[in-house]
């Protein structure tokens, strides 16, 4: 039996992309927008969560601008995670450090050099979330993007490669032995002669591996292909659940796959990503959440359902339902077919008006989780989903200002803690020591 309860204790993660900076949000006076692409920005995010004793910090990755959206937001600009990663390490002593690496785009050579040198850098708190992606071929001489079915059996391979890379310079081949004069048990350090149908890697990795641990491994794609595969390796799930009804059906599917492929129902951690609109009150949290939206691109949005549906709302009646009876049949290629899937069943399940849709996190918030109150009404939404074994814990995307981002860290983690739901100390200083330990 897969088993339904959580953990005791969640796992939290925080994205360092500034979702709270979203909409109109980057245009208050407090939100130091000026400084987005100074490391410093990161930094001072990273030793909030902390000092809140996070797990780790995440940040996603796009390789590619969207030039349509850069007038009025970020539109996925961002310097090189996995670089910026290695800055806050300096800076931080224990919190987990997740980057984010492409198997659609990068060579698994690169990916494992890269990974293992971030872990010698923080001290062993590398994490790296395993990305297909979604676009930027474009920018890696590919006309489209790879079928979902492709990318995830390269992204298999890609991730075999690694670990293997990962294994083939054990940390202690490395002697240091100034009386012989022997550096290395070379012996130890072999190559992993990979030819396999998408790759061709001889090894061994030009760096040893760092210490007796290892790297945790997160996954964020929920279609079939992507659930067959996070089951396979993932250690956590970085999700897209709306409700509590589609984190608990992902939750026990995960762990029902991960005990077929001989793993254990609790070696995949879920992990939905929670939207955070945070105020002293629920009437300013709701004001300041519609203040972040009324910036927002209506066109975009209804561009956004059709993409995904194949409907055209644009002139659709005001005050009429959409049913799903007005859906036509699915689109044959979407963007992401999870997206796609959770929005028709919100259609289905709901019957919402456009408005409605309009503002619905399946159309204009990645389809996650979301939250508008206060840290407490925060912390009760998130232990009721708990204990209903929904969730294994949470990445927080803080949105609506910096102080609702504060709020998150310095308020409603501490109220989870004080309902037992979260440590109030480290028990290690690796990220496989928060996450795994």
């Amino acid at each position: 039996m897969t088993g339904t309860t959580t953990r005791e204790s969640l796992h939290i993660g925080l994205s360092l992309a500034p979702t709270w900076l979203n909409g109109a949000a980057w245009r208050r006076e407090d939100s130091n927008v000026e400084a987005l692409f100074d490391p410093a920005f990161a930094i001072d995010v990273a030793q909030r969560a902390e000092a809140a004793k996070l797990d780790f910090v995440f940040r996603p990755d796009a390789l590619f601008v969207n030039t349509a959206a850069l007038p009025s937001g970020p539109a996925f600009a961002s310097l090189d995670p996995t670089l910026l990663m290695a800055a806050v390490a300096g800076a931080t002593r224990a919190i987990g450090l997740l980057t984010t690496l492409s198997t659609t785009f990068w060579p698994p050579y690169v990916a494992a050099r890269q990974l293992m040198s971030l872990d010698w850098i923080s001290g062993g708190r590398a994490g790296w979330n395993i990305v297909t992606a979604l676009d930027g071929n474009a920018n890696f001489g590919l006309d489209a993007m790879p079928a979902a079915e492709e990318r995830y059996a390269r992204a298999a391979e890609f991730t075999d490669v690694v670990r293997r890379l990962w294994a083939s310079f054990p940390g202690d081949a490395v002697l240091a032995d100034r009386e012989t004069g022997r550096f290395a048990d070379a012996a130890r350090v072999t190559p992993i002669d990979h030819a396999g149908a998408h790759y061709r890697v001889a090894g061994p990795l030009n760096v040893p591996r760092f210490g007796a641990g290892r790297i945790p491994l997160v996954q964020a794609g929920a279609s079939q292909a992507g659930r067959d595969f996070a089951a396979g390796v993932a250690d956590a799930v970085f999700a897209s659940s709306p409700d509590i009804a589609a984190a608990a059906e992902l939750r026990t599917d995960l762990r029902r796959r991960a005990e077929a492929q001989g793993r254990r129902p609790d070696d995949v951690r879920v992990m939905p990503g929670l939207s955070l609109t945070l105020a002293a009150t629920r009437a300013e949290a709701r004001d300041l959440f519609a203040e972040t939206q009324r910036g927002a691109d209506t066109r975009r949005a209804i561009d956004a359902i059709k993409a995904m549906v194949g409907l055209d709302v644009t002139d659709w009646p005001a005050g009429r339902a959409v049913r799903s009876a007005d859906l036509p049949d699915a689109p044959a290629t979407v963007r992401s077919r999870t997206h796609a899937d959770l929005l028709r069943r919100l259609i289905e399940r709901d019957a919402p008006t456009v408005a409605e849709l309009l503002v619905r996190p399946e159309v204009v918030g990645s389809a996650h989780w979301r939250i508008v109150g206060t840290p407490q009404d925060a912390a009760a939404e998130i232990a009721q989903w708990a204990e209903a074994g929904a969730i294994d814990g949470f990445v927080a995307l803080p949105g609506g200002s910096t102080g609702s981002m504060h709020m998150v860290l310095e308020e409603m983690v501490p109220c989870l803690a004080d309902r037992g739901l979260f440590r109030t100390a480290y028990g290690g200083t690796t990220f496989a020591d928060h996450l795994l330990g």
